[in-house]
């Protein structure tokens, strides 16, 4: 992603005050700008003794000061640590040990950071200072960046992304982003980088990213209008909430991925704007993607039939296949591998050097070679009549009367539908299910978009 420094220089050259982010605050900063730091930040890292290769942990909050930092380390060969931030301190520590970073990068109260014994013997720094790098030479398989999966099944594994890693990530999202005049309120900071290499100007939100479930859809609105954002990309619970409160006249498209897209959610959006579901993960973003208006009547009758969630037709850089109804998928932006090479073992197949991604997803492609998913693979409950799929029953069960979202999972070894509504009326439950109505299914800690299936099994207990 040293194309991110590249298109900022082009930028300035082309418009010196063309804009490149919107802070949560709402002031704006030019790309000339966003340069001036990141090189002078630059500058202030030779200085002081970074090398190529050095890590440096990122502890601070999306902002223009995080991409600064950002284009500054790479500038000098760095290496970005980030640790994930759904874990809080756990998280952190967790990185630390794996990363062993040289340096903290913190601004605000994260400096403070500095006082954990796992960080004492780490030099502490600010994405500031001024001056001209000397230029350092990168090549495709330099790494640029450290980054950990959710954790959701055990410790977070560490991905360790190179600067041909990233360059073939933003070649596979820039063509579901064409729209260069497009002003993007992003909630995926990873897609800022993409926007930010194409020149286009995007928009931060003005919450916390960690706590995504807290954002009322009348607050995202009042951010839109304030700054002028016209198209969004936002996890499904955001979008759902806007949804139920109604999609400002002045944004044309939004794209949501991060979780599943249900489709009460996508109809509700598409009636107002253009609507596009990307589909994908942590090792392979993106995989799918798909529009509403390309869902036929027949497709929506499949989804509240049980077939499962159509997210569309593969990306043209992925390579998808199914084995035993799981997803696995390979190409240039699929990870090949995680730091600690045991973590492997789980879910990376090498098949004559072809590393393959095991998702942990089931579907299944249908005749026009789409994509439906069917939930995650090891969620599946056994029935008298054979297997069902988590999104075989949940996808459905969103559209019976009454129901905000329902969610199957195993209690004590028995099959469960938990379905989260005011009370219980005569739905189509499948024979062999149980059926409990809970006030409040747990979310995600990260999007709040998928079932926290731990915390959720502890409450049917």
């Amino acid at each position: 992603m040293a194309d991110l420094v590249n298109a900022s220089r082009n930028a300035v050259a082309a418009h010196q005050s063309a804009p490149a982010l919107v802070e949560g605050d709402g002031r704006v900063i030019s790309f000339a700008q966003l340069l001036r730091q990141a090189e002078g930040f630059a500058a202030d890292l030779q200085r002081r003794g970074v090398q190529k290769g050095d890590r440096a942990l990122i502890a601070m909050p999306v902002s223009a000061d995080l991409y600064a930092a950002l284009a500054g380390l790479w500038m000098v060969g760095a290496v970005a640590v980030f640790p994930e931030p759904a874990l809080g301190l756990k998280g952190l520590r967790h990185a630390v040990r794996v990363a062993r970073p040289k340096l903290l990068i913190a601004t605000g109260w994260y400096k403070f950071l500095r006082f954990l014994p796992v960080l004492w013997r780490v030099k502490l720094m600010r994405p500031s200072g001024r001056g001209t790098p000397t230029e350092t030479a990168l090549s495709g398989g330099d790494p640029a960046l450290m980054s950990f999966t959710s954790g959701s099944t055990g410790l977070p594994k560490c991905i360790l992304r190179s600067h041909g890693f990233l360059m073939a990530q933003q070649a596979a999202v820039a063509p579901l982003l064409k729209t260069d005049d497009a002003r993007d309120l992003v909630a995926f900071p990873v897609f800022v980088l993409v926007g930010l290499a194409a020149g286009r100007c995007a928009v931060l939100p003005n919450w916390k990213l960690s706590q995504q479930g807290d954002v009322t859809g009348a607050e995202l609105v009042n951010w839109i209008n304030q700054s002028g954002a016209t198209r969004l990309l936002l996890p499904p619970a955001l979008c759902e909430r806007l949804g139920d409160v109604g999609v400002p006249a002045g944004v044309t498209d939004i794209f949501t991925g991060g979780g599943p897209v249900f489709p009460d959610v996508m109809r509700a959006l598409a009636r107002q704007c253009r609507v596009t579901a990307v589909y994908g993960s942590t090792e392979a973003e993106p995989i799918a993607e798909i529009m509403a208006s390309d869902i036929a009547e027949a497709d929506w009758t499949a989804m509240a039939q049980g077939r499962g969630l159509l997210v569309g037709r593969p990306v043209p850089a992925v390579d998808l296949r199914l084995e035993d109804d799981e997803v696995w998928v390979a190409g240039a932006h699929v990870n090949e591998g995680y730091l600690d090479l045991a973590d492997d073992a789980a879910n990376k197949v090498n098949e004559g050097g072809r590393i393959w991604h095991r998702t942990g997803d089931a579907g299944r492609l249908d005749p026009d070679g789409r994509l439906w998913l069917l939930g995650r693979h090891g969620a599946r409950v056994k029935l008298h009549n054979g297997w069902l799929y988590p999104f075989q029953i949940e996808v459905a069960a969103r559209l019976w009367e009454g129901v905000r979202r329902a969610a199957l999972v195993e209690v004590s070894g028995a099959p469960v539908l938990a379905v989260e509504a005011d009370e219980a009326r005569d739905w189509p439950v499948p024979e062999g299910l149980e059926l409990r109505v809970v006030r409040t299914i747990p979310m995600d800690a990260r999007h709040a978009s998928k079932v926290n299936l731990t915390a959720l099994e502890a409450a049917l207990r």
